[in-house]
């Protein structure tokens, strides 16, 4: 499919649909609120079902829960979402990290669970709703983070999951060159959210705040947000492919001022 094609496609009149996963909390809430507010249709996809009706409620978005870790309920999840209509954006950021083990004292348990909610929960989501994307237009992005370009001590088992998130992200890319799709990688640094890191430590607030510690303005989900919004809201033509996005305080995933 030539440009022009794609760029009419991409621009059909009304507002463009998205599905965000791990919508309940951080980055993929903030998400959530901040496309309701550019007039997109947005649902709203995870698994605590109080979260999402309170999420509904605030910003008219749908929502459909559902275990990314399965895929019966991505299937379900697909269909339930598909039958009011195509979507014109999917936003993998549903995942997380277990743990801060080095590798000699690395739980296998934790790095299966870190690649399935990072890794497969984005493949399976993913595969869902690119067949009619690729007749139609749309955008896949996938959350990553800075981990899926660097690895650190105590990083390794998430640092994994995330190069294997990046790599569906590029070789997608590459693989549906010509066709109406643009995969989009966002890839966040120290990112200050109520959880991630509470359930990385998991629940030990006082090493969940030791993460952030002296920083001074670390990112916040808000941040991220605007990011996933800006790139998705380029003219059909224009694809992010990567964008890495740090506070000034960190100068890579070792080097970080604190105060």
């Amino acid at each position: 499919m030539n440009e022009s094609n794609q760029s009419q496609i991409q621009s059909t009149p009304g507002p463009r649909r998205a599905l965000v996963t791990g919508a309940s909390t951080g980055i993929g809430e903030a998400t959530v609120r901040l496309l309701r507010s550019h007039g997109w249709e947005t649902v709203a996809t995870a698994r605590r079902v109080e979260r999402l009706e309170a999420l509904a409620a605030e910003t008219g978005c749908t929502w459909v829960a559902a275990d990314l870790q399965s895929p019966g309920e991505v299937d379900a999840l697909a269909a339930r979402v598909l039958e009011d209509g195509p979507v014109d954006a999917v936003v993998n950021n549903a995942g997380g990290a277990l743990g801060a083990d080095p590798v000699a004292d690395g739980d296998p348990e934790e790095w299966l669970t870190m690649y399935e909610r990072n890794v497969l929960a984005a493949l399976r989501v993913t595969r869902a709703f690119l067949p009619l994307m690729r007749e139609r237009g749309g955008d896949v992005v996938f959350l990553t983070s800075t981990a899926a370009h660097g690895t650190y001590p105590g990083g390794a088992g998430y640092v994994a999951a995330k190069h294997g998130e990046r790599i569906i992200a590029n070789t997608l890319r590459v693989e549906l060159v010509g066709e109406p799709v643009r995969v989009i990688e966002i890839a966040p640094g120290m990112v200050a959210t109520s959880e991630f890191s509470l359930n990385r430590f998991h629940g030990d607030r006082s090493r969940a705040d030791a993460v952030y510690a002296g920083v001074e303005g670390p990112l916040s989900a808000q941040d991220i947000a605007e990011c996933i919004t800006w790139a998705l809201e380029r003219p059909a033509h224009v694809n992010i492919d990567s964008m890495i996005v740090r506070p000034r305080a960190q100068a890579s995933n070792t080097v970080v001022a604190r105060g």
